[in-house]
């Protein structure tokens, strides 16, 4: 009888340790699958919330370059209007560009450079101007653009001193091998350097006190932008 009991009993031990480990087996199970389950949720919430901040900013990049290239264009178009509106006298050794007051946008703007490069490109094509004057003249916008770009934080007279500078080296040059004006090269570049002063720094900065009061509506950068701003 003895030897029966133990029987059973080792037999009900084997069974409660058999059930205790099938039912510890089954809630690891569980609670690995609840956890994988949270995980993979998170993962997927996680996922959202990466792709609509990306939705975002892509959306917000998109805007910005479709506003840089509006108003890159109209720089070029304004440009190319006033140099063939006052072509009578934007070419030559003495010359006085009213389009060169524009010359001072980039301060509010980056779009300016390429949008003054390929105004001043078009209008000397525009206006007859032969190969080397059509190259060298708008690279002279250029050098002249970018340089008041970088110093935009300064005093706006400062500012329209690259376009200056660079036209007033380049161009008489220009005059001299490719349209041979036999002028000595220092007086054309006094010539051209009054030009200069005229239309990029008198103008120039007559044009920018009228536009500081409205650069916030007419060179906006993205309303993306001002709604962050806003929030701040």
């Amino acid at each position: 009888m003895k030897e029966n009991e133990t029987k059973f009993s080792r037999a009900g031990f084997r069974e409660a340790a058999q059930g205790a480990a099938d039912g510890t087996k089954a809630g690891n199970v569980h609670a690995g699958q609840e956890c994988a389950g949270q995980t993979q949720a998170g993962n997927v919430r996680t996922g959202q919330i990466h792709a609509a901040h990306g939705g975002a900013v892509s959306g917000r990049t998109e805007h910005n370059r479709i506003l840089s290239l509006t108003q890159a264009a109209m720089i070029a178009a304004i440009y190319v209007v006033l140099t063939y509106v006052f072509s009578a006298f934007s070419f030559g050794q003495v010359q006085i560009r009213v389009a060169e007051a524009l010359t001072i946008l980039p301060v509010f703007t980056p779009a300016a450079i390429p949008g003054l490069f390929v105004g001043c490109l078009i209008g000397n094509i525009a206006g007859g101007a032969v190969l080397p004057d059509i190259i060298f003249g708008s690279i002279a916008t250029l050098i002249g653009a970018v340089g008041t770009r970088l110093l935009r934080r300064r005093n706006p007279v400062l500012c329209t001193l690259p376009p200056i500078v660079a036209n007033t080296i380049i161009v008489p040059f220009v005059l001299r091998f490719a349209y041979g004006v036999n002028l000595p090269i220092p007086f054309m570049m006094l010539t051209v350097g009054i030009g200069e002063v005229v239309g990029c720094g008198v103008f120039g900065v007559l044009l920018y006190s009228i536009l500081k009061r409205y650069k916030e509506v007419i060179f906006k950068t993205s309303r993306f932008e001002g709604r962050t701003n806003a929030a701040k």
